[in-house]
């Protein structure tokens, strides 16, 4: 059978650069290679050529048949957890020079888990991502309504910029009170500054945050412009590279990213930042539709990659936006899927701390280097890769199928000399002590995102992928109540995978602050509704046309209006889809308002609805949506509990529990469906290993995904 590629996900994390292609019958293939964070477009051609080799296809043949190519990623991610963005200088109102160091108090706690955010126990501010001496506040003043009540002192926006351009800063944000309604202020101030960049013959860019990202809520609005200076700009050029790349094997498109809000957006759209958590949003879109397909409602996405660690929901088949979401424990107003990063994960280096001997896992990682065992070097610390490696967990010879060669002596002798030792432990026991740590973090970090929302485990399956999920699920997920817990055999290209299974997106917000009075009559709630009505109807056409400028065929686009309401005197609003695509009257806002209820009764209790209060619009949201190829899950005969012959390996000590013990070995994709595989039991791919405690076993069904059960 002759295959027809037709869609091309990418996922590019700090390790590996994984790649899936769906044909025209929606069946897929998947690649992998190492990432090249210096230029990814490398890993991107390494990974795509892999994936092609499995249909005994070159890239030049199969990339000008494909419809279109979506990337995704945690590179942006990284340069936040690992703090390695651009140095970047702020001109703010005067008096506001103190933002980072004061922070809001719920920035302070993000990230911890659920009983010290309870107990209030490690609340710590934030490393800053611009430190005070290159930030300078300027005198202006514009009120909540917009208007001009101190002008701008155009002479200290011109000593500002110079200052910071003195100090060698690589880009400039501005961010002034309420410019979020009126942004003359920050238009001219920007002015001035590119008139100093112009005579200095300097280009670094500006960014305005009335022109970025007008909306309301200063200290998270400060927070997205200067993470899209920090972080996402430099990430625009890669992907140029990639799209280049592709234009130079005839591609028919241009290369899109997977965004926050769950679609995919162009890569030159002026907000790159919707994309910064892209990678684990693949992975939860692709956890929805796996849901989909197997009739599961409430599902734990969890994405263990080399760099972080990423958990978010699906409840009730629906994944939750959030307004004010969180990245690297800095809170922002743009509207992404819930989801919770920590920079944890396979490639994280492991300290100790020479004064209190504490442990000390990540933020920072080997990235593409994996750890110490590298036989190419370049990393100084051992990394939890080593660790497993030592313990008999992972294959040193069949890392990426044998392309990579780790050294199992020289990781021992690294735990030894820079754990065990000052530790004063055996090198084996600190090496299981760090995963075993690791794993309890993790274990924390899927709880506090459960509870932390009201929920309970017991009415959750989880899901485990990323290179390094299959390897420590039976871990972090041991003592959590869940019904079940998968992990798919392409675990390792499951956000790729989850990049495919989206739309074309194109999406508006808007900031409306519209209020519904308690027991307003049908006159009024039609007024309002009328408002409403006309954002969205500016959103449709907004939404139409980017989507038609991209190449989409306007008979297919869906136009979907949302709304974000709450109850008036509240602090937290709540995203839903309209019942309704216009309010034309009394009856069509009862329906939205009856829709708002409903969705709010299931987050938090019916007990908590508060009509008496009234209602607040605080946005209308329009989204556009085109349609795209979905990979197809076959299903496979079962044949049967027991594994065949061929997919034996052999044996393998493994350390776990301070006890060694015998590992059977089997082949991955030599096993079938039906297949039971006991504990103790090492799983390997050229992908990713999963690994088998001796009270586990795991049972293979027939769409290949794996279900992890306890003797």
């Amino acid at each position: 059978m002759v295959k027809v590629p037709n869609v091309l996900a990418i996922d590019a994390g700090g390790t590996m650069t994984d790649t899936i292609i769906i044909d025209d019958e929606g069946r897929f293939t998947i690649g992998k290679a190492r990432s090249t964070p210096h230029d990814e477009s490398i890993g991107f051609l390494a990974s795509l050529s892999n994936a092609l080799n499995y249909w005994d296809m070159k890239a030049e043949e199969a990339v000008p048949s494909l419809e279109t190519a979506i990337y995704s990623g945690t590179t942006m991610l990284n340069r936040v957890l690992e703090r390695k963005g651009r140095k970047v200088g702020a001109i703010v109102t005067k008096g506001m020079e103190h933002y980072f160091r004061l922070e809001r108090a719920k920035q302070t706690y993000m990230g911890y888990s659920y009983q010290d955010r309870f107990h209030a126990a490690t609340h710590i501010h934030n490393e800053p991502l611009i430190p005070e001496e290159l930030i300078r506040g300027v005198r202006e003043r514009i009120d909540v309504m917009g208007d001009i009540v101190i002008p701008l002192y155009e002479h200290e926006v011109e000593s500002a910029v110079k200052e910071l351009l003195d100090l060698g800063v690589e880009a400039i944000v501005i961010n002034f009170l309420y410019s979020y309604r009126n942004g003359i202020h920050e238009s001219r101030a920007k002015e001035i500054a590119q008139k100093i960049l112009a005579e200095r013959k300097v280009n670094i860019p500006i960014i305005t945050a009335s022109e970025f990202h007008p909306i309301r809520g200063d200290f998270p609005r400060m927070n997205v412009v200067t993470l899209e200076a920090y972080a996402a700009e430099g990430s625009r050029s890669q992907l140029r590279k990639i799209d280049q790349e592709l234009k130079k094997l005839k591609s028919r498109f241009d290369l899109r990213i997977m965004s926050s809000h769950g679609g995919a957006i162009s890569i030159e759209t002026k907000q790159l930042i919707r994309s910064m958590t892209s990678g684990p949003i693949g992975g939860i879109i692709g956890g929805k539709y796996l849901g989909e397909v197997l009739g599961i409602r409430n599902i734990v996405c969890t994405d263990v990659g080399g760099t972080s660690f990423d958990v978010g929901l699906i409840t009730d088949g629906e994944y939750t936006i959030e307004a004010n979401p969180e990245i690297g424990r800095f809170l922002i107003n743009l509207p992404m899927v819930a989801t919770e990063s920590r920079g944890a994960g396979m490639g994280s280096y492991v300290r100790v701390d020479p004064i209190s001997k504490r442990v000390e896992i990540g933020p920072d990682s080997a990235g593409y280097r994996i750890g110490v065992s590298y036989e190419e070097g370049g990393v100084q610390w051992p990394t939890i890769t080593d660790c497993e490696l030592i313990l008999g967990v992972l294959n040193p010879d069949y890392f990426l199928g044998g392309e990579i060669k780790l050294n199992k002596e020289k990781a021992y002798k690294e735990i030894e000399k820079q754990v065990a030792s000052e530790l004063g432990l055996d090198t084996y026991d600190a090496a299981a002590g760090i995963v075993e740590l690791l794993e309890t973090q993790m274990r924390d970090i899927v709880y506090g995102a459960i509870l932390g929302r009201g929920y309970s485990p017991v009415d959750y399956v989880l899901l485990s992928y990323g290179g390094g999920g299959p390897v420590l699920a039976a871990n972090y997920t041991r003592e959590i109540p869940f019904l079940d817990v998968l992990v798919p055999s392409w675990a390792a290209a499951f956000s790729a995978f989850g990049c495919a299974c989206g739309n074309l997106e194109a999406r508006r917000d808007r900031s409306s602050d519209l209020p519904i009075w308690p027991n307003a009559n049908d006159e009024f709630k039609s007024f309002i509704g009328s408002l409403v009505t006309g954002f969205w109807n500016s959103q449709r056409e907004e939404c139409f046309k980017e989507l038609i400028d991209a190449g989409c065929e306007k008979e297919k686009i869906t136009f979907h209006p949302y709304a974000r309401m709450q109850y008036a005197g509240q602090l937290t609003d709540l995203e839903f889809p309209s019942p309704v695509e216009k309010i034309l009257s009394g009856k069509d806002m009862d329906k939205v308002i009856e829709t708002f209820e409903k969705h709010y009764e299931k987050i938090y209790a019916r007990s908590a609805k508060l009509p008496e209060a009234g209602y607040y619009f605080t946005y209308t949201i329009g989204v556009g949506r085109y349609p795209l190829k979905k990979p197809v899950l076959y299903k496979e005969e079962k044949k049967g509990r027991k594994p065949p012959e061929e997919a034996f390996k052999g044996e393998r000590d493994v350390y776990w529990r301070s006890q060694w013990s015998s590992g059977e070995v089997y082949e991955m994709h030599l096993l079938d469906a039906g297949n039971e595989i006991n504990g103790t039991a090492i799983i390997e791919s050229p992908n990713t290993t999963l690994f088998l405690p001796r009270d586990c076993y795991a049972y293979l069904d027939e769409y290949r995904i794996f279900h992890i059960r306890r003797k």
